[in-house]
């Protein structure tokens, strides 16, 4: 999923904790990527902002009086204050840094409250031009407000409640019965918005979790459960950038099964799947923290491990033929036995990049073999 580079901080007040839940078994990087969508659609936000601004100084200037003017003055520093902070958190995203969160989504929350407040003023003033205004802004608020915020479906339906509900209460103290209806329609009109963004949500939980899952396919293995060759390429290419800007080196071991065939042609491909399952599990057994391992061909694996120096290479390298080439019980009359040779290439040492590490370790592979198998050769520099 595209996080567009900026990581949003997950609030830490239980109540906007509260407020964000998705209510569901969300995983950890989805909850992280719905709550970077309540600071995107900008337009949606600035158009917000602008209409709830405008309204708010038209019925103000219709109307000077200690109400209007507080709702005006209430607007101005909850809209000055949320793009202020929209405008941090954003700059705070892409540079890796915390992001105030819980501050956003408190001043969101005044944002409606400021809206509500606006409509039930308007419509007790008795001036039904101002209510007309105020109501359709508040309305059309709310479309925005579902749209922009259904990654918190339980915030979208408390600033609903907040941007509408007091047109109900308003109702009471117009000395209109008629508009008794609405305290009808505006339950109703906040329980079916409220029921939209719950839905919106579960269909966009259910995307990102296919595309996890999509994604997760494309880069694994489907027999070992290993990264294949295209999960290897971009943990290759990050290692790379990663060498390149001086933070880390790191090993390729190159890995290849000696006598696999034999094993494949004698006992039948079931059985080879089996062994290489068995390979596979011996290499992450072995496999160091932060390790990465991958099978990228039949019988071929790579390594990648945070290592810059030659000998601890090396010294992993044997280790690993030594565990390869133990005895497997395959469920045949005898344990089947093979070997391995690993090819080792450093980076940035041997390599400016992946394609260029990777004939590395397979030409090192290619020395392994040819010295007799069952060994591990380093690549020349």
């Amino acid at each position: 999923m595209n996080l567009n580079d900026r990581i949003y901080s997950l609030p830490r007040w239980p109540v906007t904790q509260w407020l964000v839940n998705p209510g569901r078994d969300v995983p950890a990087d989805i909850r992280v990527a719905l709550i970077g969508g309540l600071f995107g659609s900008l337009p949606i936000f600035f158009g917000g902002i602008i209409n709830t601004l405008l309204v708010a100084a038209l019925i103000t200037f219709r109307h000077p009086e200690p109400l209007f003017l507080l709702w005006l003055g209430l607007e101005l520093l909850v809209c000055l204050s949320r793009i202020k902070v929209l405008v941090a958190a954003r700059q705070a995203a892409l540079a890796g840094q915390a992001t105030p969160t819980d501050l956003y989504v408190v001043l969101a929350l005044l944002w409606a409250s400021s809206v509500g407040y606006g409509t039930f003023i308007s419509l007790t003033s008795g001036d039904w031009i101002a209510a007309t205004v105020a109501c359709l802004s508040a309305a059309s608020m709310v479309g925005g407000i579902c749209v922009r915020n259904f990654g918190a479906p339980r915030m979208s339906a408390v600033m609903v409640a907040l941007s509408v509900g007091p047109c109900a209460m308003a109702a009471l103290f117009t000395q209109e019965p008629i508009f008794w209806l609405v305290l009808v329609q505006v339950p109703l009109y906040m329980t079916s918005m409220s029921m939209a963004s719950y839905r919106l949500n579960g269909m966009l939980v259910s995307t990102m979790l296919a595309e996890r899952e999509n994604e997760r396919h494309a880069r694994q293995d489907s027999l070992t459960g290993l990264l294949n060759r295209h999960g290897l390429l971009q943990a290759l290419d990050q290692a790379v950038a990663n060498a390149q800007s001086g933070r880390m080196e790191f090993a390729v071991l190159y890995l290849d099964l000696d006598g696999f065939k034999a094993v494949n042609d004698t006992y039948g491909h079931a059985t080879g799947d089996a062994l290489l399952k068995q390979v596979s599990e011996r290499l992450l057994a072995l496999m160091p923290q932060g390790a990465v391992a991958a099978r990228i061909g039949g019988d071929e694996f790579v390594l990648l491990v945070c290592q810059s120096a030659q000998a601890e290479a090396q010294a992993f390298g044997d280790q690993i033929v030594q565990s390869i080439s133990q005895p497997y019980d395959l469920k045949q009359e005898t344990p089947v036995s093979i070997g391995g040779s690993v090819g080792i290439a450093l980076i940035p040492h041997h390599g400016a990049d992946t394609a260029a590490v990777l004939h590395a370790a397979d030409r090192a592979l290619y020395l392994a073999k040819s010295a007799g198998k069952r060994r591990t050769m380093v690549a020349q520099a």
